[in-house]
């Protein structure tokens, strides 16, 4: 399985405190094969981070006292963020570690999430909503009052965020340019296809994202409470009303209130909704006062409300003032690259005994020609499945149960491995690629260590590329490298070990 690109945080690592992507923090960059260029430097600015680079543990172990963030990039083994969590713990610092893993490395990304890493992220990724993801804080947690029934749910922690297929790509940057702006979005798509994550982007890149983030299900409480839900009641505005209660616009002043199945809102409350929208004001059930809103609204909906105002079943003016932007969410296998980091996501998220778990390239290829009818959601279902029914923590067609099993299409014998290659490219990392990195740019390191330890990656993918296979020059080839190449290499590697031997 390959790694296009994976975001994921551990629900038990400790916060910082300042972790807001409108306050810079200070992060220590440990990059053993590049340094990072200006142009970089900005855009990780410009998504929170103040970036000071060390290029040696020593150098490491002098700054980390002041950093709020550490970056470090992995290739071969995840000894490296071993080595740092061994350092900051000696040292008494509890401090983030952000792991940059190369695209193709995925069971490098999640050793490392089991490990403790805060978030993985491709190495070559840039991109500002990334960043921001791995630098946010919880959200905001609001109380329902003791009089009403339980709010809404509203996630303790954001859910991670998968956007690898091209068609998810260009909606994550539309949905960052639409979120600069203060309009009211609505998000159209199928059930479970990731609508309540795409509005989550967008609170958490627009200015008001250190605000609260409030959800309600407008499908899922009562008719007769949603408009105490939503707008607050007085003292006394009805029986048992033994005190105030701010409703989820008041909850989520200077943040975004979503409100999901929108569709399903009854007629009445549609209208009040619509002059709440339009004057930016509420009154609360039994109050006379006005009370200023400054909260952005996201709604979503799984039906098409064209027809439902067709059919009399939602308001026209209220249609035009939700959908002052409109962003269609679609559906997972509309998005096929989204497939497989998401279930390397899960199986991350739900790995037990300290072992991660595989898919074989035969159960890749039916993951990736199976429809998806309940998109996001399904696959979890799937997923889990397959970790009940997996014993040795290698997943395999046999234990893949579809809730549509019919419509999956009959693969010939050869044909999984032959999908999964066509959609996947390379199953084994591209290693002439990490080995001309490591020579490339591991010698501008003056400290034995770093050196060290690329070298040791180095040596370890040589050794194992030569037990396995049958001749040095099925080696070299295997490494992506010449034979010539190959033996140079292994004569240098001998030496440096020497060195090292000498040095000790």
């Amino acid at each position: 399985m390959t790694l296009a690109q994976l975001t994921y945080r551990p629900t038990k690592i400790r916060q910082n405190p300042m972790s807001s992507p409108s306050i810079q923090q200070q992060a220590l960059w440990l990059d053993p094969f590049r340094t990072l260029t200006v142009s970089e430097k900005a855009q990780l600015g410009a998504a929170g981070l103040n970036v000071q680079t060390v290029s040696t543990l020593d150098e490491l172990q002098e700054h980390l006292h002041k950093a709020n963030f550490l970056v470090i990039r992995l290739s071969g083994s995840i000894d490296l963020l071993r080595e740092v969590q061994s350092l900051a713990a000696g040292m008494g610092h509890e401090v983030p570690v952000i792991c940059r893993v190369d695209r193709k490395s995925l069971e490098i990304a999640v050793a490392a999430m089991r490990e403790g890493a805060c978030h993985v992220l491709d190495a070559d990724e840039w991109s500002l909503a990334q960043w921001h993801a791995a630098l946010r804080k919880p959200e905001t947690q609001v109380q329902p009052s003791a009089q009403q029934a339980p709010a809404p749910a509203r996630a303790a922690s954001p859910r991670s965020v998968v956007y690898v297929d091209p068609a998810s790509r260009n909606l994550l940057a539309l949905a960052q340019r639409v979120a600069q702006a203060n309009v009211t979005v609505l998000l159209e798509g199928p059930t479970g296809s990731g609508k309540e994550v795409l509005a989550r982007v967008l609170h958490e890149s627009s200015p008001c994202a250190t605000g609260p983030f409030v959800g309600l299900n407008c499908a899922a409480m009562p008719e007769l409470m949603i408009e105490d839900m939503l707008f607050g009641h007085e003292k006394g505005a009805f029986t048992g009303a033994l005190k105030e209660h701010k409703g989820l616009f008041e909850q989520a002043q200077g943040g975004t209130l979503f409100l999901d199945e929108i569709a399903e809102m009854p007629m009445h409350l549609q209208a009040k909704l619509l002059r709440v929208l339009q004057e930016r004001t509420l009154v609360r059930l039994g109050g006379e006062r006005l009370i200023e809103l400054d909260v952005r609204v996201v709604a979503a909906t799984n039906k098409n409300l064209r027809e439902a105002i067709a059919q009399r079943e939602f308001r026209e003016d209220l249609y035009f003032r939700l959908s002052t932007f409109k962003l269609r969410v679609p559906t997972l296998i509309e998005r096929p690259g989204d497939i497989l980091p998401l279930v390397a996501r899960l199986l991350a998220k739900h790995a037990s005994e300290g072992r991660a778990y595989h898919v074989s390239a035969q159960a890749q290829a039916l993951l990736l020609a199976y429809p998806w009818p309940g998109n996001v959601r399904e696959l979890e279902n799937v997923v889990l499945r397959a970790i009940v029914l997996c014993a040795d923590h290698m997943i395999t067609p046999e234990h893949l149960m579809f809730d549509d099993a019919a419509t999956l299409p009959t693969l010939a014998p050869a044909a999984p491995v032959a999908a999964a290659e066509a959609r996947l490219g390379e199953v084994n990392t591209d290693l002439s690629s990490l080995l001309a990195q490591a020579e490339g740019d591991v010698h501008s390191s003056a400290e034995l260590g770093l050196q060290a330890h690329v070298k040791n990656n180095e040596q370890r993918l040589i050794q194992a590329a030569i037990e396995t296979t049958k001749s040095r020059n099925d080696a070299a080839k295997k490494l992506g490298i010449s034979p010539r190449t190959l033996r140079y290499k292994m004569a240098k590697l001998k030496d440096f070990s020497s060195d090292l031997a000498t040095a000790s």
